[in-house]
């Protein structure tokens, strides 16, 4: 099974490379946006990664997660 992610960093969609907060790729794309589109694509799962969260030890973004 594959679960499409969407990991965020101050409200954007954002891959980092080799796990490095530092080495980040910011993408133009809506959060809400991407989401719809995985499920309009037939996800019934995200991974959804908080790297803010992540790296400060509490959630960051939990307002647009449930959105």
């Amino acid at each position: 099974m594959i679960f499409p992610a969407i990991d965020l960093m101050n409200g954007q969609c954002v891959r980092l490379l080799k796990g490095r907060f530092d080495a980040k790729t910011e993408y133009d794309a809506d959060p809400i946006e991407v989401a719809r589109s995985y499920a309009d694509a037939g996800a019934k799962w995200i991974h959804v990664v908080d790297l803010d969260g992540a790296k400060n030890g509490s959630s960051s973004q939990s307002a647009l997660i449930g959105r």
